[in-house]
């Protein structure tokens, strides 16, 4: 068996750079954030990079890659501001992203911030409904939350009730996020048939785009999203192996968000991929 592992790297040295530095780890695949997590000025790519990367991808047979959007934006936020600036940059993002084939774009699905989860779902659904118009083909994935303080998306049921919200459900993916899961409650590393059966039955496996793989310093539901390098948390290696093994994973582009450095990323990505290659 082989994965398509991959990791998060900075976008600071180009697109290219991203692509050469994956290879060079052993990843047929990476994340990356569209621009700076926190916020702060952007520096688009040039036609030229985003050209040199799709060829080193066809060239070396990459997994889909997926970019990220930044921590800041919330897409239910109750500031209208706030919400009309994500969308603008969000659609930004998936414009951008149209010239990469297969490339995917995950969001945070956001913080209610009081005014409660179901107007929280109306709103990022609004938010879906209106980036999608403004892009022709990249898939948006909504990722599966720990369920900290306000955010939606802690269960597989309020992650489903944005889809059904989604005018254009066919350009609509979820990540799901092994860390965020287990602080969610969902116990993925001792019974991963189990909840890949609920996740399923809610959402649809066909949804099922990427996977976040992460290990977790927390107790399961703990609602707490800190992540843990692989093998060293409450998910353990044999929980982490039991995933990654399971037959809806398959093809997936699977990206390590760890507390590590590029070395680290290598180090978890041959372990990763010598604890499976005889399965």
């Amino acid at each position: 068996m082989k994965l398509n592992l991959g990791c998060h790297l900075s976008v600071s040295k180009g697109y290219e750079h991203m692509g050469r530095e994956a290879l060079s780890i052993g990843a047929n695949t990476f994340q990356f954030f569209t621009r700076n997590p926190r916020g702060g000025s952007f520096k688009p790519p040039t036609d030229e990079d985003i050209s040199a990367l799709v060829k080193l991808m066809q060239e070396n047979s990459f997994a889909p890659i997926i970019a990220h959007a930044p921590y800041t934006f919330n897409p239910c936020a109750a500031d209208e501001g706030i919400r009309d600036y994500t969308k603008r940059v969000m659609a930004e993002d998936v414009r951008l992203l149209d010239k990469i084939p297969n490339a995917l774009y995950n969001f945070h699905p956001g913080c209610h911030v009081s005014q409660g989860v179901d107007v929280g779902i109306e709103k990022t659904a609004d938010t879906l409904n209106t980036i999608l118009a403004e892009s022709e083909k990249t898939i948006v994935l909504i990722e599966t939350m720990a369920g900290k303080g306000t955010e939606i998306g802690k269960t597989f049921e309020e992650i489903q009730q944005i889809i059904e919200r989604v005018e254009n459900k066919s350009r609509v993916g979820v990540c799901l996020d092994t860390c965020h899961i287990h602080d969610g409650g969902y116990n993925v590393s001792e019974d991963p048939y189990g909840v890949f059966g609920e996740f399923d039955k809610v959402i649809g496996l066909d949804r099922l785009k990427a996977i976040h793989l992460n290990d977790s310093k927390n107790v399961l539901g703990a609602h707490k999203d800190r992540h843990e390098k692989i093998g060293d948390g409450s998910l353990a290696l044999d929980g982490i192996i039991k995933i990654i093994t399971h037959p809806a994973l398959i093809n997936l582009p699977i990206c390590l968000e760890t507390p590590n450095d590029i070395e680290g990323y290598a180090r978890e990505i041959k372990l990763l991929q010598e604890a499976v290659k005889n399965i």
